[in-house]
């Protein structure tokens, strides 16, 4: 059964790698709209990367809406670092022509979701939980209407990404992220454990570049660039491939394994600001609140994707 669905985003390449492989299935997945919130780059650029994404792959009839510009209660941080100033930075593409939809993309998302079925729309979020948690203040019944939400975020033994105890979605606005797991929607996770195992190494790029498509060829470079910051942190062939699970578990949740727990997130403390407190072992007695992903099959896991996207 087609499955309608809604992505969050702060777009770099691998967020648009996330949605442009999801448009490319739609014998399994209907893309209703690409919602964007600050995040690796101020809302304004991340607006302007999805339209460039869709633009790259001819598929301009997605509608894309800009949302929360800063996060909940907390001032901005961003990943210039990682992903450059544009946070497309290692590809020139064209300045968008498609315009933003009119509206606060939290609102979009209410009124997508509340006017179809219950249990009909997921939530796909690959950036901060801003945006989701706005909607689901201005909509108390949405968490309940959803299908459900599959986020990349958190952390359970990798640590962080962008401190000590952090992922960087859940960390920009850890606010929003515990608001949305204590929401009561069906949550599935999946933190840096699993997406560490998905590098992008030189063989596995160079699917991309053979292909010579203008949507390989553009990816290779953006993410053989993007992803030369974690190959120096980590010393690994290559980056980790994160927010394009999101997708890959959509379409094919057999390359996945987790277990149903709970998470609960920082808010308080500035030692471990945004981290993910995942009960494993159900030591807590709190009852679970998410299905987290530990582990995927990574050479299914790249093929998957690079097909799909190929597709475009």
């Amino acid at each position: 059964m087609r499955r309608e669905v809604i992505f969050d985003c702060d777009p770099s390449p691998d967020d648009a790698v996330a949605f442009l492989a999801a448009i490319a299935s739609p014998e399994d997945l209907d893309v209703l709209a690409i919602t964007t919130a600050a995040g690796n780059v101020p809302v304004e650029l991340t607006s302007k990367n999805a339209r460039k994404a869709l633009e790259l792959a001819r598929w301009t009839d997605i509608p894309v809406y800009a949302g929360a510009a800063s996060p909940l209660v907390r001032s901005l941080v961003t990943a210039e670092h990682v992903h450059g100033r544009s946070g497309f930075d290692g590809y020139e593409l064209p300045e968008p022509e498609m315009p933003l939809q009119a509206g606060f993309a939290p609102s979009a998302i209410v009124e997508l979701v509340m006017s179809r079925p219950p249990n009909t729309v997921t939530l796909c979020c690959t950036g901060p939980l801003t945006n989701v948690a706005i909607a689901l203040a201005r909509e108390p019944r949405l968490a309940t209407h959803l299908a459900g939400i599959v986020l990349m975020g958190g952390s359970m033994s990798e640590g962080g990404n962008i401190t000590a105890a952090a992922e960087f979605n859940f960390y920009v606005d850890p606010d929003a992220a515990a608001r949305v797991f204590l929401s009561g929607a069906a949550i599935t996770m999946i933190p840096l454990d699993c997406t560490h195992q998905a590098l992008t190494t030189e063989e596995r790029l160079q699917v991309l570049r053979r292909a010579a498509t203008p949507v390989g060829t553009a990816f290779y470079h953006l993410l053989e660039w993007n992803k030369r910051f974690d190959r120096a942190k980590y010393g690994w062939p290559g980056g980790p491939l994160h927010d394009p699970t999101v997708t890959a578990y959509l379409l094919a949740p057999e390359l996945f394994s987790g277990r149903k727990v709970r998470v609960d997130i920082e808010c308080a403390s500035p030692l471990t600001l945004g981290a993910s407190v995942v009960d494993w072992w159900s030591v807590s007695g709190k009852p679970p609140n998410a299905l987290v992903l530990r582990s995927l099959d990574a050479d299914a896991y790249f093929r998957l994707i690079f097909a799909r996207l190929l597709r475009l």
